[in-house]
């Protein structure tokens, strides 16, 4: 485990950490730990064609139906190669 020191914390930001701290029954230390936690640390994984999806589904307010059109798996069996002939 590695240490950092803070320097320079206002006091509104130690005052404010220590009352979310109080709030979550938690030390100063395990407050500060679980706010960095969560800032650098999805709570799940991302995944690009799902993000793209709900961004342009938002943008453009696709239906279902064209969502699944534009973004759906083509599931088309490929032809296969044929070499020398």
């Amino acid at each position: 485990m590695k240490n950092v020191t803070i320097r320079n914390l206002s006091d509104e930001v130690h005052r404010a950490i220590r009352q979310r701290a109080a709030a979550h029954e938690r030390s100063i230390e395990a407050e500060m730990r679980a706010i960095l936690t969560e800032a650098v640390q999805p709570p799940q994984r991302v995944k690009l064609g799902t993000l793209l999806s709900n961004v342009i589904s938002e943008e453009n307010r696709l239906t279902d139906d064209e969502r699944d059109t534009y973004f759906g798996r083509d599931t088309t069996l490929a032809e296969p190669m044929v070499f020398g002939q």
